[in-house]
């Protein structure tokens, strides 16, 4: 405690407060506080040192850009930023050109730093503040921070610093599939061996959002949206407590966009290239029966996925159908539906389409209109569909039969942040968020603040 002490004794009068108030402190709560206070306070030191040191440090000025005279040092000037730990205050070298041109200030030791002229607060208080807001409102993010830090930032700012970022991340997904587009090389992740050898498992679906009807105003009806969700994972089997067999989502990544199949099937082909799908051993593609969501399967994966209707989807079908057809006879309704479940889930479909082809031929005026429609749009579904119901094979190679997994996806990237009570979003405000928390799931978020996203680095 002594070497504390000095330190203490040598430096700002608020840490010398803060230290009185720790050694005061009756229950070890307050002392915990204190003590993190403390450590904020001492870390601002430590960095602030380490500036001076740097800006001590002979730099070689470079030539103007407009003249190409040689920038001359013109003093120090002061420079603060607000950080994760606290405002930080150091000194640094200016330069600016002799002959007065109008480039502003050079000021290397900032470049050093990777901060911008006129920045006022650091990536890592950023990067603390859009992580906050990925998972609750933006007011809430606010007094979060300022719970755990002490720090005081509005939610307004919390809200430009998300677009700013959001922003970034879209531009660099645009670059991505600009590159696509032209065949360039995309790079794939890093994925070890055994992960390798693990069936990859990519899904589609949708869920709608609440926008606001005129961009700038809360005024007017609320308009829904479709936003679609993709998803890519690696499945591995292991036996559970209860000795049962379970499967469960390694490196989960996700794709969503508020725009059309195209931009979705851009995505999702973007993507499943950084997932290494051409080395993947075995490639499944599940979704219910969406037009749309089997035209991007057919368009991108079908040369490489095994296609899974997703079987309860197509029970829900059988029973919409028997739902009609039998309108006012419920027992018979639901005993052709029971034994129709019963041939979808044992792969033998010919044997359900084989029955509604001859009740349609032979009876076809004890069903109504809406009946007989109903029997002829289930005969094309499941004849559509006739290759990706073979439930018994894919349950033997191990492979799932319904999109839970693409369901629970949806739920957690849009409904738990973007379907609150009373929210309506813009399409900018809503894009900007979306990106960054498809950033945090995918293990990206740090490279938009300049971190090494590895595990234990910076």
């Amino acid at each position: 405690m002594t070497c504390l002490e000095g330190i203490i004794q040598e430096n700002n009068p608020k840490l010398q407060e803060q230290f009185e108030a720790f050694k005061k402190a009756t229950t070890l709560a307050k002392m915990m506080l204190i003590a993190f206070r403390i450590g904020c306070l001492l870390a601002i030191i430590v960095v602030e040192k380490e500036l001076a040191q740097r800006a001590d440090r002979p730099c070689q000025w470079p030539k103007c850009p407009k003249c190409g005279s040689r920038i001359e040092n013109k003093g120090r000037e002061k420079r603060q930023m607000q950080g994760i730990i606290g405002i930080v205050c150091w000194k640094r070298k200016v330069g600016y050109c002799p002959n007065g041109c109008k480039i502003g200030q050079i000021v290397p030791l900032d470049d050093e730093l990777g901060i911008a002229p006129s920045q006022q607060a650091s990536n890592d208080l950023k990067r603390a503040c859009c992580a906050l807001a990925i998972f609750v409102p933006y007011g809430i993010s606010a007094t979060l921070l300022n719970l755990l830090t002490g720090i005081t930032i509005s939610g307004q700012t919390i809200w430009r610093w998300t677009q700013e970022a959001g922003k970034k991340t879209i531009e660099k997904l645009e670059k991505e599939l600009n590159a696509l587009q032209t065949g360039e090389h995309v790079n794939e992740e890093a994925i070890d061996a055994e992960t390798t050898a693990l069936p990859l498992l990519i899904g589609g679906d949708g869920v709608m959002v609440p926008f606001r009807p005129e961009k700038g105003s809360p005024e007017g009806k609320t308009i829904w949206k479709e936003v679609k969700i993709g998803i890519f994972a690696r499945l591995k089997q292991y036996v559970n407590t209860k000795k049962k067999l379970v499967t469960r989502l390694l490196r989960r990544r996700l794709v969503a966009v508020l725009g059309n199949k195209d931009e979705f099937a851009k995505r999702m082909e973007l993507e499943s290239k950084k997932q290494g799908i051409e080395k993947a051993e075995t490639v499944m593609w599940i979704s219910d029966g969406g037009r749309g969501y089997w035209n991007v399967f057919k368009k991108v994966f079908s040369k490489f996925a095994i296609g899974i209707l997703d079987f309860y989807h197509a029970a829900q079908n059988l029973w919409k159908a028997a739902s009609i057809c039998f309108d006012g006879r419920t027992n018979e309704a639901k005993k052709w539906f029971k034994n129709a479940r019963h041939l979808l889930r044992n792969g033998e479909v010919y044997k359900i389409i084989a029955d509604i082809s001859k009740m349609l031929l032979f009876a076809p005026r004890s069903f109504s209109i809406e009946g007989r429609k109903a029997l002829v749009n289930l005969c094309v579904y499941l004849s559509n569909h006739y290759l990706h119901v073979d439930y018994p094979t894919f349950k033997e190679m191990g492979l799932p039969i319904g999109s839970g997994m693409v369901e629970s996806a949806c739920k957690w990237l849009i409904q738990q942040r973007f379907k609150c009570t009373g929210m309506r979003w813009s399409e900018d405000g809503f894009n900007n968020l979306l990106h960054l928390r498809l950033a945090w799931v995918n293990g990206r978020f740090d490279e938009i603040f300049g971190f090494d996203h590895t595990p234990g680095t910076l």
